[in-house]
């Protein structure tokens, strides 16, 4: 009964000298290779100075781009206008896209579209330049005005999450179409801020920020270069 373990120990002895074996002859073969390259390479150091130089182009090349990228995306929102039947025209996805582009050209360079799947009564997110957090909601209708007026219950989502899921100062309703009066009247006792096709025909146009056209906004957070 003692015997058994000790022919057992050997066995265990012998694959690990296997398995040393087979490691020290990997590195073996690595170190080979990597010194055949190394030697190669100084005896072509030309080969090297070329690889290293075509890098340094490529990434200059690149960087070039997304810099140029970024300055015709900055004239690109700068001059962004919008009439009221483009935005008719667009899939309600790219209609807050629209509208996240309109925030950017206003200032709020952090705006982002968050609408989708459980986003919670937000499609819109923006800090504008005067330090307030903006909460949008989006409600797109293909028939403009003809479309179904937006109701009561949207603004009742945007005012149960607006503030207390997305810490909104300003919680907005933007439609390309009409809002009801019920929802119109709820608007204002809770402090919500309704944009229908007119104001957004306005703001849409180019002709001033969100914030000037709303009433009821709350003071500034910070000052801005704008004040």
């Amino acid at each position: 009964m003692t015997r058994r373990p000790a022919r057992g120990r050997k066995r265990s002895t012998r694959q690990e000298w296997d398995e040393l074996l087979t490691v020290a002859g990997a590195a073996l073969i690595v170190i080979t290779l990597g010194v055949t390259v190394v030697n190669w390479l100084l005896a072509h150091w030309w080969v090297l100075v070329a690889g290293l130089v075509l890098a340094v182009l490529a990434g200059g090349g690149w960087l070039h781009q997304r810099r140029q990228q970024a300055r015709w995306e900055a004239v690109r929102v700068r001059g962004l206008r919008y009439a009221l039947a483009e935005l008719d025209a667009v899939h309600h996805a790219r209609f807050e896209e629209a509208i996240r582009d309109l925030m950017r050209r206003d200032g709020c360079r952090d705006a982002q579209r968050v609408g989708g799947g459980g986003d919670l009564g937000a499609d819109v997110t923006a800090t504008d330049p005067y330090g307030r957090r903006w909460v949008i909601q989006c409600k797109h209708r293909r028939n403009g005005a003809g479309g179904a007026a937006v109701g009561t219950p949207a603004l009742q989502v945007l005012n149960g999450t607006a503030r207390q899921v997305h810490g909104a100062d300003v919680a907005v309703i933007v439609t390309n179409g009409r809002v009801s009066a019920p929802a119109v009247t709820f608007a204002a006792q809770q402090r919500l801020h309704v944009v229908d096709r007119q104001v957004l025909g306005v703001w849409a146009s180019g002709a001033r920020p969100l914030w000037e056209l709303l009433e009821g906004l709350p003071p500034p957070r910070k000052q801005s270069a704008l004040s």
